[in-house]
């Protein structure tokens, strides 16, 4: 392979990196309530899209959290529901927060 093709494919990958790096993301909208809560609680912690230009990490429990984070009940609009309970997302309190569980 010459200099020249090989600059050119290097060129090229960097190019797409970003592209496929934000169509990776599962788009809430695009699933039903019942998916996006499968796909939370099966990976533990997740981004998930929610809309344009829009996302989020969501966990299903503390395990997924930094020590010093508590949580907070996240919902989400999805294919099928204006408001699903999706799980959680992380949060370092605040000194007037009791700390841990807004639930």
């Amino acid at each position: 392979m010459n200099v020249r093709l090989a600059s050119l494919l290097l060129l090229a990958g960097l190019a797409a990196g970003p592209g496929l790096a934000q169509g990776a993301r599962p788009d809430s909208l695009a699933m039903t309530c019942a998916q996006v809560q499968r796909l939370v609680r099966q990976a533990g912690g997740i981004v998930v899209g929610t809309g344009p230009n829009l996302f989020d990490r969501y966990v299903s429990d503390r395990r997924f959290c930094e020590p010093t984070q508590g949580l907070r009940r996240s919902f989400v609009e999805t294919r099928d529901a204006r408001s699903c309970f999706v799980g959680y997302r992380c949060y370092e309190p605040g000194a007037s927060d009791s700390f841990g569980f807004d639930d």
